[in-house]
């Protein structure tokens, strides 16, 4: 099993955020991460690159944290509707997606959310209300009350 060394250009759940330097597994390197433009080998110039990258990032997220706990309360005081297909009692044929919270969300009018930050629970299979964790900032998650309805 071979590993090669990475950099981070995107966040990648599971394994960092951008700017990181990871150790992953060769295939998954090779055919995962690079051809989508997830990673680029590090090397010694594209490390003084990452430096940058980092402190850019840095100066980004303390601007933004007091911005991600304002968004963070904006979120929790909204009513999100998820319309989705439900048969006798409730239950939902096929299951709700990141994808149908965030139009909602955005629908309800809040702000619009990357998908990949919001942590569902396997458990919404039935209409009534739900609780989604959204990550807004590494710092600061909030609870949204989701509420699925047929439609």
């Amino acid at each position: 099993m071979s590993t090669m060394k990475l950099i981070l250009t995107q966040e990648v759940t599971g394994l960092g955020t951008s700017g990181d330097t990871v150790e992953v597994k060769g295939g998954y390197g090779r055919n995962y991460l690079l051809p989508r433009g997830l990673a680029i080998k590090a090397t010694r110039g594209a490390e003084k690159q990452v430096e940058s990258l980092r402190r850019a990032r840095a100066a980004r997220d303390v601007a933004s944290l007091e911005d991600a706990q304002a968004l963070a309360g904006r979120l929790s005081e909204l009513t999100v509707r998820v319309p989705a297909r439900a048969g006798e009692g409730g239950r939902l044929f096929g299951r709700v997606t990141t994808a149908d919270v965030v139009n909602a969300v955005t629908a309800a009018g809040g702000p619009e959310l990357d998908r990949r930050r919001i942590e569902l629970p396997s458990s919404v299979k039935t209409t009534g209300e739900h609780t989604v964790t959204v990550r807004v900032h590494p710092e600061v998650s909030t609870q949204l009350t989701i509420e699925v309805v047929p439609g």
